[in-house]
């Protein structure tokens, strides 16, 4: 949810329809799998995507994990795109540039919208499965 890092407690935005597919990772995560890329043959010259399939979700099946943990419903607010993209109006470049970034994430599926698949190409939990990498209902434990 966009302007806070912290899960929300009584109500959360959905943008559009909350059933647009992103990508969820911890930040340990992604650095390990950075790291592992640095000397690896088979990592040269080749694009490393980072779409670890149990963190593929839609924002609608997020929010039904965090609820499941807190034991809490919240109440959905719906945000359609036009109002969305509306809010940009009057805001600096910074603001705008995020959200554009979360217009393409949340409304387009940007980082799922595409199969992995050429010889340039590998999926990061594919290649290096030894590392087990946190998944979202893990990683919103720590907020209870």
């Amino acid at each position: 949810q966009m302007r806070t890092l912290l899960p929300p407690k009584e109500e959360v935005h959905v943008y559009g329809d909350g059933n647009v597919k992103a990508i969820f990772m911890d930040e340990d995560d992604v650095a390990a799998y950075t790291i592992r890329c640095i000397d690896d043959p088979r990592a040269l010259n080749k694009t490393i995507y980072l779409r670890p399939e149990e963190n593929i979700l839609s924002q609608n099946e997020l929010i039904a994990k965090w609820e499941k943990l807190s034991g809490k419903v919240l109440e959905k607010i719906p945000i359609p795109s036009e109002e969305f993209l509306a809010s940009i109006k009057g805001t600096d470049l910074a603001n705008q540039v995020g959200i554009g970034h979360y217009y393409h994430l949340f409304y387009e599926g940007c980082l799922t919208n595409f199969d992995i698949g050429d010889n340039w190409e590998e999926e990061a939990s594919l290649l290096y499965p030894e590392i087990q990498y946190i998944r979202m209902d893990e990683y919103m434990k720590r907020y209870l």
